[in-house]
């Protein structure tokens, strides 16, 4: 079955269309208000575990907003999870893991899982969803990049720095190793079940990317994103989103991957310049922006097409849209899109 609304796939295979695609980071999110009525029933992870919860937050903004791609509701957090790793979600607080990997030998005791056996509820929520969805537009998978994994397994939760999470790298190198390449193989293994059960492009989030040096980035980041990027690549389309990471774009601009996130701090020339202007870019709208009046977002929305250009690129914001931004504002946002000649 071809997808009707195929714009997304096509900038992903550097394709020249009529407008470029769109879809929001978090789309599926606290903004909107029937996220909010499911989320006040069920706890975040029993969401994430039932298909037909997962399905349904889904396609909310497909119905809502209206974007050219849905991406899967989940977490990236699902992997140390089934790779024996607690976690759990502290209302305001965010993530938080009671026994963080802290010596060798609790690198030891993590495991590389069975993925059907762990996180076989993923793929039946990808099944869910793709009957849901009728082809009407492509659906991504998506994963954290392992160093990004490796920062909550370590730090135990959410940081400004990762002051923890780093000094495991430089004090115990070899067990940082260890931990990160576990984390990469189960990612690896789980993106290929989700390709099998029917996503048509996955999305690597390196959100943490930016707290190493250009040096500790190679060495603890991309090394092994790349990894994700060649297992993956032969298979289907990957995306890499680096936060903060402006100073990989040339190095992820070689690999194999078919699209590169930017986010809002790094100018759409500087991002061509970096990634030597074939590669197809994704991004990068400050999500505070979003409470802007509508008629300056639709302004803005222009220009930033203007920048990057119609053509090898992906309309995104730079991060996840936040949870209090009008669910009006978002709206304008992809109908700028849709309305760029």
């Amino acid at each position: 079955m071809s997808i009707k609304n195929d714009l997304f796939l096509k900038a992903l295979r550097n394709e020249t269309v009529e407008r470029p695609p769109v879809w929001m980071m978090r789309q599926a999110g606290r903004y909107l208000p029937e996220f909010r009525a499911l989320r006040d029933k069920y706890d975040f992870f029993t969401r994430c575990q039932t298909p037909e919860l997962a399905a349904e937050i889904t396609v909310q903004p497909i119905r809502i907003v209206k974007p050219d791609a849905a991406i899967l509701f989940s977490d990236i957090l699902v992997v140390p999870q089934a790779m024996g790793i607690e976690v759990l979600m502290k209302e305001s607080v965010g993530p938080f893991l009671p026994n963080p990997i802290r010596t060798a030998q609790d690198v030891e005791q993590v495991r590389i899982p069975d993925i059907h056996e762990s996180l076989g509820y993923v793929m039946d929520a990808i099944k869910l969803t793709k009957e849901m969805l009728n082809d009407e537009v492509p659906l991504i998978g998506f994963a954290g990049s392992p160093w990004t994994i490796f920062c909550y397994a370590v730090e135990g939760k959410g940081s400004k720095s990762f002051d923890t999470a780093k000094g495991f790298c430089f004090s115990q190198p070899e067990a940082a190793h260890a931990l990160l390449q576990k984390i990469t193989d189960t990612t690896i293994a789980y993106l290929k079940e989700k390709v099998k059960a029917g996503v048509n492009a996955v999305q690597v989030f390196d959100s943490w990317g930016g707290m190493l040096s250009p040096v500790d980035y190679q060495e603890f980041s991309w090394k092994y994103i790349n990894q994700i990027v060649e297992a993956l690549a032969p298979e289907t389309h990957v995306i890499v989103f680096g936060k903060g990471c402006w100073f990989a774009l040339n190095d992820m601009a070689q690999s194999k991957a078919s699209a590169l996130g930017v986010d809002w701090t790094c100018s759409a020339r500087n991002a061509r310049y970096l990634s030597g202007g074939k590669i197809t870019l994704q991004g990068n709208f400050d999500p505070s922006r979003l409470l802007s009046p509508i008629p300056t977002i639709k302004k803005m929305v222009h220009q930033m097409i203007d920048e990057f250009g119609k053509d090898n690129y992906i309309v995104n914001l730079g991060h996840g849209i936040l949870p209090n931004i009008p669910v009006d504002h978002a709206k304008a946002f992809i109908e700028a899109v849709k309305e760029y000649k």
